[in-house]
């Protein structure tokens, strides 16, 4: 399988990177710096011209401090109403909703985890917390130091702000979900 994000309606995640990168000041450079990947890589996913996966999106979006869904195209952004899917190396996340409120972000997910590979991801923003639901297989997942292992009908939950990762702990797919709480961050007096 392929590492890449299908986002319905359109290619608006590149323009959304940049647009968010714009917003904050920053340089093609200095972000691609800051997330640990090319400046070629960025600048493609920016024109379109790369496909992101989702490794390269969070590590992207943790630095510009946003959540994920920040540059996908969600609910009514996407032209068919289908909710974007986010794949990684061994994780195809559909992005059911986005939750707001004054202090908080949280993203909701239908996950599955393929069995055989370890998907790895980069630290999110300070205080930022995954929730997951196990519905089917055995899930290992969490900080890379000290993954934690549920099963069908069990619940773990961590700080993302560290190297996390998920894998199938066994020969079976794992189905569950997702739900990513971002705290957001005061803004300026």
């Amino acid at each position: 399988m392929d590492s890449t994000v299908v986002e319905p309606g359109g290619t608006g995640v590149g323009r959304r990177l940049r647009e968010l990168r714009e917003a904050q000041g920053l340089s093609l450079s200095a972000l691609a710096k800051r997330a640990g990947i090319g400046k070629a890589t960025l600048s493609g996913l920016e024109t379109g011209t790369r496909n992101p996966t989702l490794e390269t999106l969070y590590a992207v979006t943790a630095q510009l401090r946003v959540p994920l869904a920040a540059v996908l195209a969600v609910g009514t952004d996407a032209e068919d109403g289908t909710p974007p899917v986010v794949r990684g190396r061994a994780v195809v996340a559909t992005l059911l909703q986005v939750f707001e409120d004054d202090s908080v972000t949280y993203e909701l997910f239908r996950l599955r985890v393929l069995p055989g590979p370890v998907q790895t991801s980069p630290a999110h923003q300070d205080g930022v917390t995954e929730h997951i639901t196990v519905f089917a297989g055995v899930l290992r997942a969490g900080p890379l130091d000290a993954p934690l292992v549920a099963g069908p009908g069990e619940h773990i939950s961590w700080r993302s702000d560290v190297p996390h990762g998920y894998a199938a702990a066994g020969p079976d797919e794992v189905q569950a979900s997702l739900l990513i709480r971002y705290p957001r961050r005061p803004g300026p007096s």
